[in-house]
């Protein structure tokens, strides 16, 4: 065998190894490719850019429902980074957090997601318990957030400066069973899961919007591994 096939047999490994799927890019500037489920959308301007609204459609749907597919895109390890801003919704309640996120290895009848959401208005209360609750990981629908508080306090939630009707720059990174959470370009993650309930299957993506919220979405990228 010559020295120019051992090299090659050699690289081709490593070249394969290196390969990944290319980035997809949705600019969330129309609802063209979206398909909301329990939800009201509609492309708006807000805070200087164009970008899409999502507001839950009906106070009795239960939160977990208010989602908006976004078509096309298949997601199992890599990278989701997305700008996205919350508030709470005109009349609401005391306790609304203006809850906003996004889920991955979504089931197409979206009855299975992991998400990871904010609650904006928790990053600077004076509370300092609540400001613990800043950020959040759940499973729907086996282990919604309260279940997962009550179990294992403190571990799928966190704190992190963040605040209402502003626009915050979510990075999540997933590999297997593991998600962290990175907000506004920081280095390390705000909030690590290292035992995601769905286990490392693929799937959709899709934008979240929490009860008594009003959530805008701009610039979605995808980059699987």
């Amino acid at each position: 065998m010559t020295k120019a096939v051992a090299l090659f047999l050699i690289a081709a490994p490593l070249t394969l190894a290196l390969s990944s799927a290319p980035p997809q890019s949705r600019t969330l500037t129309t609802t063209s490719g979206l398909t909301p489920i329990g939800v009201e959308l509609s492309a708006v301007s807000f805070k200087g850019r164009k970008a899409v609204r999502a507001v839950e459609r009906a106070r009795e749907l239960n939160a977990d429902d208010a989602v908006v597919i976004v078509d096309g895109l298949e997601f199992g390890d890599g990278t989701i980074e997305l700008d996205l801003a919350g508030e709470p919704a005109p009349g609401s309640s005391e306790g609304a957090r203006g809850f906003v996120g996004i889920t991955f290895r979504t089931r197409p009848d979206a009855k299975q997601y992991e998400v990871i959401y904010i609650r904006p208005t928790n990053g600077r209360a004076n509370d300092q318990v609540r400001r613990n609750h800043s950020t959040q990981y759940a499973s729907h629908p086996e282990y919604p957030w309260h279940r997962l508080r009550k179990e294992n306090p403190g571990v799928y939630e966190s704190y992190a400066d963040m605040q209402p009707s502003t626009w915050t720059k979510l990075k999540i990174v997933v590999k297997g069973q593991t998600a962290r959470l990175h907000l506004n370009g920081a280095e390390q993650p705000c909030l690590i899961v290292n035992d995601l309930k769905l286990g490392s299957e693929g799937g959709g993506v899709a934008l979240w919007v929490g009860a008594e919220a009003v959530g805008y979405f701009s610039n979605l990228v995808v980059r699987p591994d």
